[in-house]
């Protein structure tokens, strides 16, 4: 890969006391759209959090190599952190409700990354603020600055989350389902506006869910976790033709119409895990 690399994790393995969580994966990122699936409990979010700084102080993470946007991500202090999570890497959380802060105004909580990691005068910041809400599709950025979450819609609470986001022009954006608490015609809406604004920023994405229909459509690359462990790696482009049994089983459970009504097919997880111990 280039030197266009963004993330670089190689032996990344997470544990608690009393279970393996995320068992010697490696991966790496560019300036790509990468999505990482599987189902809940597989050590998606783990995986996306490790990358962030942002795992739970009871767990222990190890890992042969972890490079973050440049950074020794084994050897950075919390200051260090701050700055690369303000500066250069960012995450979308999964829902905006409890996401974003409810006694804060809109164009506050945007700002605040500004007022955090760029010297910028107050009206620079101003100006970027309604520059980004404009960017990520929401209409009168003045009038919504002023405005509080709970006034917002969610499609419009996931936007402003992603304005947060990207106000600081980030290398790399990390979604966490970040349609999950949306409809079906927004999740596809929102998810076509972070494809937009990552490919015009020349950025890199991980895209973490569970769907793989969109992410077959928003996606260059798909890596496949069960059960903490990377089974497989794929071109988007590929999910229909997927060999390996899990990736083809969780494609064949997508909803859509010709298996409306039908009985989808079972996972031999019996055999699965007897291939991967």
């Amino acid at each position: 890969m280039s030197n266009d690399l963004l993330i670089d994790a190689q032996g990344l393995t997470i544990r608690s006391e009393d279970a393996l969580l995320v068992d010697n994966i490696g991966f790496q990122i560019g300036r790509e759209r990468v999505a990482l699936v599987g189902e809940s409990g597989s050590g998606k979010s783990l995986t996306a959090r490790s990358l962030m700084g942002l795992l739970s102080p009871s767990l222990q993470l190890q890992a042969d190599c972890l490079q973050v946007v440049g950074a020794d991500a084994l050897n950075l202090r919390e200051r260090d952190w701050i700055a690369l999570r303000g500066g250069k890497v960012a995450m979308v959380m999964q829902d905006p409700k409890y996401a974003l802060n409810p006694t804060r105004t809109i164009g506050w909580q945007v700002e605040e990354p500004l007022v955090l990691h760029r010297k910028l005068s107050r009206a620079e910041r101003k100006e970027k603020v309604c520059e980004m809400l404009d960017a990520v599709g929401l209409p009168d950025p003045r009038q919504l600055m002023k405005r509080y979450p709970h006034q917002l819609s969610g499609g419009m609470g996931q936007r402003v989350m992603l304005a947060i986001a990207l106000i600081t022009d980030p290398e790399l954006l990390i979604a966490d389902e970040p349609t999950s608490a949306l409809d079906h015609a927004m999740r596809d809406q929102v998810l076509a506006l972070i494809r937009r604004l990552v490919e015009q920023r020349n950025m890199g994405l991980l895209l973490i869910s569970h769907d793989l229909q969109q992410v077959s459509e928003h996606c260059d690359r798909v890596m496949v976790m069960y059960k903490g462990k990377l089974l497989d790696t794929l071109p988007a482009a590929e999910l229909s033709n997927a060999t390996h049994p899990y990736t083809r089983t969780l494609w064949s459970c997508r909803p859509s119409k010709a298996t409306h009504g039908e009985r989808l097919p079972v996972l031999d997880r019996a055999a699965l895990e007897a291939d991967h111990d």
